[in-house]
């Protein structure tokens, strides 16, 4: 799987110079964007080169050897493409053109075709009807239609932590411009299209063991395999979060009809994830909003918060919020609020903990040592307002102490979405952009704790009788 990601040498079936080709794009990405340091071909009639790409009409001319085939042609001469590819020992191909399972019987028939010389030589496909890959790290990128403006932007973080499997070449382009003005970024990306080979528990076993990701993010519109994705992700100890359409019958025909995705009851995919350890998201948006949980703070190993802040209103609303997650509000004892009181500051100790206009550094050192050292507190939801430019030293500083301490915050600045996240992005301080969202955040890791310990001490093989088959994905 790695060669998805890394490879040598690049061959791009079907760029040429023609007005709007879309594969002229991928070898400008590869050659000009990314700087690849090994050869990138193109193949088209014309045998013509594309940007500085030396073109051949066949794959077979090809003069040296080539690790990754990525195909943007039309789907009825896909077929021959892949059997050329096979002659010439490419073992790695991305197909990224449409007209397959997701096109009725004739597409159905050029698939076959394709699946039939790949497994006959032990290639490895990714889609077909797909985006392809980003690396950040090594910045190899075979997306076709990218800028370069883009392009530098989605890789400027030099490789972030979070990684992607994506059904969706659309949800791609979303996830990577959100995470631009968060503190965490993408590490690799796949689009993984029609499935008609690699599917979402190959990139999970890949991603599982790869040792630049530490969570891994999903956009399903269907599961290939069931069981083998049990069987694959029970194994995984990094977060996994998982967003899948499909919820209603309208929602399951939309997905058909783009990457051929028939889905079966919605909770069997309940069920799968609770034995998998995968997290269900709500929304697309958790996607990019809740790995930096994970990555910037220790799990919420109990279901105890304490919730401070300087806006009266936001400790009812917190309240709400936590106890309807399943979380509960910290209870501290009378020498605790005691201690709180002691630092001269606190309108309210008792949690959630009012602290008004408070602005002096010592005094929230004091109060995030106090709350997080209690027994009875086994995290923070943090809710000061940005009205001073010490609450940055102040969320800077809590950061710290959470990480000393073992306990995680969730921060919520309750100002202008605008001001948190220009905060966030010049100060790479890790907010959350509303209460809802960090209240999330914090029960999401608390349910990867226990999944932790689930995988650590029981069995979590489906029980006999239970039934994890998915409709096929019709590739």
């Amino acid at each position: 799987m790695e060669t998805f990601f890394n490879p040598a040498s690049v061959v791009v079936i079907g760029a040429s110079n023609s007005p709007f080709n879309l594969g002229a794009t991928i070898c400008r990405t590869i050659k000009h964007f990314a700087s690849f340091p090994g050869p990138v071909y193109a193949v088209n009639r014309k045998a013509e080169a594309v940007f500085d790409c030396p073109g051949y009409a066949q794959v077979t001319d090809i003069p040296g050897p080539v690790d990754l085939a990525v195909i943007i042609a039309p789907a009825a001469v896909v077929p021959d493409f892949i059997a050329q590819c096979a002659a010439k020992d490419i073992r790695h191909v991305v197909i990224e053109s449409s007209g397959f399972s997701e096109g009725g019987p004739k597409g159905q028939a050029l698939q076959h075709a394709i699946d039939t010389i790949a497994k006959a030589h032990g290639m490895r496909i990714l889609g077909p009807n797909c985006l392809g890959v980003l690396n950040s790290r090594n910045r190899f990128c075979c997306f076709y239609g990218i800028f370069e403006e883009d392009f530098a932007n989605f890789t400027r973080k030099g490789g972030g932590s979070v990684s992607y499997l994506i059904q969706s070449g659309g949800i791609v382009v979303i996830m990577l411009e959100s995470l631009l003005s968060d503190v965490v970024g993408a590490n690799k990306i796949v689009s993984i299209g029609n499935k008609c080979d690699i599917d979402e528990a190959d990139m999970i076993a890949y991603y599982g063991q790869d040792p630049t990701t530490e969570v891994i993010g999903m956009y399903l519109e269907n599961v290939k395999d069931g069981r083998k994705l049990i069987e694959t992700a029970r194994d995984v100890k990094k977060p996994m979060l998982a967003f899948k359409v499909g919820r209603t019958g309208e929602g399951a025909r939309a997905a058909m009809s783009h990457t051929a995705g028939m889905v079966n009851d919605d909770r069997i995919f309940d069920s799968a994830c609770r034995q998998a350890g995968i997290i269900r998201l709500h929304s697309i948006s958790e996607l990019h909003s809740l790995p930096k949980i994970f990555i910037t703070m220790p799990p919420l190993k109990g279901s105890r918060i304490a919730v401070f802040t300087n806006s009266g209103a936001f400790g009812g609303i917190t309240a709400d919020l936590l106890i309807a997650a399943g979380l509960k509000m910290a209870r501290l004892a009378p020498e605790v609020q005691q201690r709180l009181q002691a630092t001269g500051q606190v309108f309210n100790a008792a949690n959630p903990i009012d602290l008004g206009p408070t602005i002096s550094m010592q005094t929230f050192q004091d109060i995030f040592d106090i709350l997080l050292t209690c027994d009875e507190v086994d995290g923070l939801l943090a809710v000061p307002s940005l009205w001073h430019p010490v609450m940055i030293e102040v969320i800077t500083e809590l950061v710290k102490k959470c990480h000393a301490h073992g306990k995680p915050a969730a921060i919520y600045t309750p100002n202008a979405a605008a001001k948190t996240i220009g905060y966030r992005t010049n100060h790479q301080v890790p907010l959350f952009e509303s209460p809802e969202e960090a209240v999330r955040a914090l029960q999401v890791s608390h349910q990867h704790y226990l999944y932790s310990l689930w995988k650590e001490s029981e069995d979590l093989a489906p029980k006999e009788g239970e039934n994890y088959e998915f409709a096929s994905s019709g590739a």
